[in-house]
């Protein structure tokens, strides 16, 4: 089969049924090694890998949206479960250094993001945009209403996502002493506790709906975790969510990501590659300061500051701490405070930068 005269690659030739069957065996493979790497968070990096072997190699299947919100939703009512007003209490006690090390993070994105427009690494505001730390499809959309190349800012962003995933597992696997034990077997079918689990389930499905009607950015996850934070503080819930159902929103989130890495996307992507990628590892290494200034400050533990600190993607850090033995509240608190100063600062941002990038005049 070819198409202006080029054959097509071979993921493409089989049909969406076939698709879906070789994702589902590659992730199911690659998770099980990474599992038995004792990797954190192998069930959302095994299909993560997957899925962006399937969309380089020509695959055309997209996670459906409906699944996806589901997927988030479930993520946010984990994270809901590990809040207590304890949390909320210490977070208000360090507000300040809170903020300060969020907006340290997203001057430094907006620098990288300026040189490389500056630069003409990338187009216009692209750079701007692409480099905003999180908010990943919030970027993506808003960046394509103010005219930014909407391909590139979904591909700086999805690859600092895979990078930050990557070395945040990494991380937790080698560089922070677990002790002797081993990691816990997995249980996937445990007991369930009926009326938790439909609680947690409506908490899901309501909080995604409502996310998404109110076109809140990432509100299929953030209003599930913020009602159920509430409702678990108080002790009106208790969230149930066993391993087989996590593992499933880990894999449609980790699909989410590595799809969007198709061949088009790669070879439109292929001059700045090498400065997207310097860029992504000088934030990350900047984030890393930043987690030894908490680790200094607060006594955190290194790894809770880490995570804390890492830029994006929310969902998948979330499911790293989760995985991991770390200040999962702490965590998500710092991550969220700088995914709403990103949706509401970056494009007056991005706005502000472009009036004062002006390319090289041509002789």
């Amino acid at each position: 089969m070819t198409v202006n005269g080029s054959a097509l690659p071979v993921l493409a030739r089989l049909p969406r049924a076939g698709q879906w069957a070789v994702l589902l065996a590659v992730s199911a493979t690659i998770a099980a090694f990474l599992e038995a790497a004792a990797l954190p968070a192998a069930l959302l990096l095994g299909p993560m890998i997957a899925g962006i072997l399937v969309g380089v190699g020509g695959g055309t299947i997209r996670v459906p949206r409906k699944p996806y919100f589901g997927a988030q939703a479930i993520i946010g009512c984990l994270i809901a479960g590990a809040i207590t007003p304890s949390i909320v209490v210490s977070f208000l006690q360090d507000w300040p250094l809170f903020l300060a090390i969020v907006l340290s993070t997203l001057f430094a994105s907006s620098v990288l993001g300026w040189m490389m427009s500056r630069w003409q690494v990338v187009p216009g505001t692209t750079g701007v945009w692409g480099s905003s730390p999180g908010a990943a499809t919030a970027m993506v959309l808003m960046a394509e209403a103010f005219g930014a190349d909407a391909r590139l800012v979904a591909f700086m962003q999805y690859l600092r996502v895979v990078c930050v995933a990557t070395a945040a597992s990494l991380i937790a696997r080698f560089w922070v002493d677990a002790g002797d034990a081993g990691p816990a077997a997995i249980v996937w079918f445990p007991p369930i506790d009926a009326g938790p689990f439909a609680a947690t389930l409506v908490l899901a499905g309501l909080g995604a709906a409502a996310g998404w009607r109110l076109r809140i950015p990432a509100g299929p996850m953030l209003v599930p975790m913020v009602v159920g934070a509430v409702l678990h503080s108080l002790g009106l819930i208790e969230i149930e969510l066993p391993e087989w159902l996590l593992a499933a929103a880990y894999a449609l989130i980790g699909w989410n990501i590595g799809l969007g890495f198709t061949r088009s996307v790669l070879v439109h992507a292929a001059r700045a590659l090498l400065q997207i990628l310097l860029s992504i590892i000088a934030l990350i290494a900047f984030c890393g300061g930043l987690a030894f200034v908490l680790v200094r400050t607060l006594g955190v533990d290194p790894l809770t500051a880490y995570l804390a600190t890492s830029p994006g993607g929310m969902d998948s850090i979330a499911i790293i701490a989760a995985s991991s033995d770390v200040d999962l509240p702490f965590v998500m608190a710092l991550q969220t405070v700088r995914f709403f100063l990103v949706v509401l600062l970056g494009p007056t941002v991005a706005r502000f930068i472009a009036r004062r990038t002006q390319p090289p005049a041509s002789t």
